[in-house]
């Protein structure tokens, strides 16, 4: 312990030097844009910043990318609490809940409550990081397809938390998200689905484009029929930072605890990453929590578990790319390729012969965080303020984001039809009571749970036995069926009770 407390020290230290440190504070702002602009993903941040690293040394060059891949958790919490609009697929979660808040007139509390959740999931991460390193990662190893496929299922049934009084409505808007997803090229045999000929479809709809358009244009479309009667949120007399106090942290602690050990466990996945540990997180939360019938309705719960999940996710991805060189999610194979451009290949090897650069990584984890955290803090205020504008201006705001984000995906004009298209279908949903939440969800994760399914099928010879037969896929599993089955269960006890 002695040893790692001394690395951990000489990796402040190197972090700290005026090169590193610059490298630290332009990735953290360059991850909270690419958070709030919807569009940009969190890869596409990271890889978009690879080139500029050609010339930097490796040090310099992971801190950079390891500093947005952090920040940019944590930055679409903005846009998703403020206007309703998921820069990432990992905010959609959060906003169910913080835009709820947002409403009732208390936005920086909301955006108050992502911050400490984000510092405190990520701190934690880093120390369970730098601590267990080695036998985390020797769990992971255990991970195949078979795991990876319960995971995403067990992600999937989080529908039954999102149903909100018709469970039958929410799984026919994950059946439509599912089936939205399916259209274009299938990965694994090279066929076309569901183009209609189409070239454009052939090349499959943006899960972003779907999320924008239901999320944002579906909003602007909701106050448009209202006819800009209000505000987008209660006027807030006092904008201002509002940070939860020690008293109202101290009641969610086993909560927070939770999600945060959650999001590292699911980081450690190779595959996984932030917006499957958010997802799952806030379907346990939604089920199991002491506050599971308000979920939904503003809590700080369905703030938090997300949030703390998400980005204590980086801290566990970053523990088989560093031990093993086997990266846990999209963003950590960019830093891998920034590694191997740099002649150095993770692994068991690069602890003994390069720990100094594992541990400026181990440190400016700590302090991306800690920078984060304050350019978050002060960044709260200017934009509660914006939402003193009239309803109608604040909308037209939105619908620019909307396009400049949808624009950005693949610079292809289709995507913006595509998006006012599905803007036009999360209204409708809206109306006629069907949750939008699931729908996102299928679009989202079902994708990722095919490719898996296919995988272990390929792999294991066909044989749907795998899933049950191999022990930790088997415990996810019934895990699974239990939560599905949950609904049916309460519901025979409900009815049990009235006849008595």
């Amino acid at each position: 312990m002695a040893d790692i407390l001394l690395h951990l020290a000489n990796g402040f230290v190197d972090c700290l030097t005026p090169l590193n440190l610059a490298m630290l504070f332009i990735g953290i702002v360059l991850g909270l844009l690419i958070g709030v602009l919807p569009g940009l993903t969190l890869v596409m941040g990271v890889a978009l910043a690879l080139p500029f690293t050609y010339r930097l040394g490796v040090t310099p060059s992971i801190v950079l990318l390891t500093a947005i891949y952090v920040s940019g958790t944590y930055g679409g919490a903005f846009t998703a609490i403020l206007f309703r609009i998921p820069g990432e697929p990992i905010d959609v979660p959060m906003l169910w809940d913080g835009y709820t808040m947002a409403r009732k007139g208390k936005p920086a509390k909301a955006l108050g409550w992502t911050l400490v959740a984000a510092l405190g999931g990520g701190l934690l991460a880093a120390v369970i990081m730098v601590v267990l390193t080695h036998p985390l990662a020797r769990f992971a190893l255990r991970f195949s397809s078979p795991e990876y496929f319960a995971v995403l299922l067990f992600g999937l049934t989080s529908v039954v938390a999102l149903g909100r009084g018709s469970l039958g409505n929410a799984l026919i808007s994950l059946a439509a998200g599912m089936l939205i997803a399916t259209v274009g090229t299938d990965e694994t045999y090279g066929a076309y689905r569901f183009t209609f000929g189409s070239r454009v479809l052939a090349d499959g709809i943006e899960f972003l484009v779907v999320m924008v358009g239901v999320y944002g244009i579906g909003e602007v479309l909701a106050r448009l029929e209202k006819g800009f009667t209000g505000r987008p949120i209660e006027r807030v007399a006092n904008a201002r930072t509002e940070l939860p106090t020690l008293r109202e942290i101290s009641a969610i602690k086993s909560m927070f605890l939770r999600s945060s050990l959650l999001g590292t466990v699911i980081g450690l996945i190779p595959g996984a990453g932030a917006t499957i540990a958010s997802f799952v997180s806030y379907g346990l939360e939604a089920q199991f929590g002491k506050r599971k019938k308000e979920m939904g309705t503003g809590v700080a719960e369905g703030i938090v578990a997300p949030q703390a999940a998400a980005t204590a996710s980086v801290g566990g991805a970053l523990v088989p790319l560093l031990a093993l060189g086997i990266p846990g999610s999209g963003a950590t194979a960019v830093i891998l390729g920034a590694f191997m451009l740099h002649g150095i290949q993770p692994g068991p090897q690069v602890l003994a012969t390069s720990s100094a650069i594992v541990y400026a990584v181990f440190a400016s984890l700590f302090l991306g965080l800690a920078l984060m955290c304050l350019l978050g803090y002060f960044a709260i205020q200017p934009l509660v303020k914006i939402l003193d504008f009239p309803e109608a201006a604040v909308s037209a705001y939105v619908m620019m984001l909307c396009f400049v984000g949808a624009l950005s995906i693949r610079n292809n004009i289709v995507d913006l039809w595509l998006m006012i298209g599905f803007g036009v279908i999360g209204y409708l949903f809206e109306k006629f009571k069907f949750p939008v939440a699931p729908l996102v969800l299928g679009v989202i994760l079902g994708p990722l749970a095919e490719g898996a399914f296919m995988n272990s099928m390929i792999s294991f010879g066909n044989d749907w036995t795998i899933f049950f037969t191999r022990p930790i896929a088997g415990t996810i599993m019934v895990f699974t069926f239990a939560m599905l089955m949950l609904p049916f269960v309460q519901q025979w006890r409900a009815r049990r009770v009235a006849a008595a």
